[in-house]
């Protein structure tokens, strides 16, 4: 995917995100079964960097569960970064911060971060946004160099076009002017119709590609499953660590 492709794609991602941070935060509760289903991943008193930590309802589930955990949200929207420390301050059994920070480039936000490496990072209904093989293969590789020797990074992706719901909010490339030869196979515009219509750039990151992205950045999959959605299966979880030295 050329670069004019790949930034006019993380640009609509953007704008759909400023747009509907407030209905968007609203849709996404803490005993999301997309969110609780990694709970049996997470150790006690883990260090959590939650990378497009979006409204912080992984904190709010952490001041529940894992108390005594440190936790650090990421997100590239302004306007969820407000709403998640809005809605995380009266936390009291974690330590919990949010700053803003575009996944696509952590490379910069490396120097700022202040714990080196994480014994959990979480990733996730992130990767499916990043447009483009080579630009999702380097934001795992900087993950993974966040990552402690014995961590764990969980990812979620969306395996939308197993759900008839969501298959119907699939609509043409025509609507922003995208050459479909710009694209990458398992590329798709999604529509999204709560507090008004707006669009979001989605590609299938199924179990292959995980497996694929995972190798080539030194992890190794542990585990994967299904969860969430309305079908109890909406969500490939994939549970990664590091392969041995």
């Amino acid at each position: 995917m050329d670069e004019a492709t790949t930034e006019k794609l993380l640009a609509l991602n953007r704008e759909f995100y400023a747009a509907f941070a407030r209905p968007f935060a609203g849709s996404r509760p803490a005993s999301d079964p997309a969110l609780t289903a990694i709970l049996p991943h997470i150790p006690q008193r883990a260090r959590v960097l939650d990378v497009g930590c979006g409204n912080g309802r992984l904190a709010l589930l952490l001041d529940q569960e894992r108390p005594g955990a440190a936790y650090l949200g990421l997100d590239a929207a302004p306007e969820l970064i407000e709403t998640a420390r809005a809605q995380t301050k009266r936390l009291t059994n974690i330590s919990a911060q949010f700053r803003v920070a575009d996944v696509t480039q952590l490379d910069i936000a490396h120097r700022s971060l202040d714990i080196a490496h994480w014994s959990l990072i979480t990733c996730l209904a992130v990767l499916h946004h990043i447009p483009g093989l080579a630009l999702r293969l380097r934001v795992l590789r900087d993950l993974a160099e966040l990552l402690s020797p014995d961590g764990r990074l969980i990812l979620s992706t969306w395996q939308f076009l197993s759900s008839a719901r969501m298959r119907r909010k699939i609509v043409g490339w025509a609507e922003i002017g995208v050459p479909e030869e710009a694209l990458e196979p398992g590329d798709y515009l999604l529509d999204w119709k709560r507090a008004g219509r707006g669009l979001r750039y989605c590609h299938l990151v199924d179990e292959t590609e995980v497996e694929q992205l995972a190798a080539a950045s030194g992890l190794s999959v542990r585990q994967t499953f299904r969860a969430g959605g309305r079908e109890g299966d909406l969500s490939l979880f994939a549970i990664l660590e590091s392969l041995p030295a």
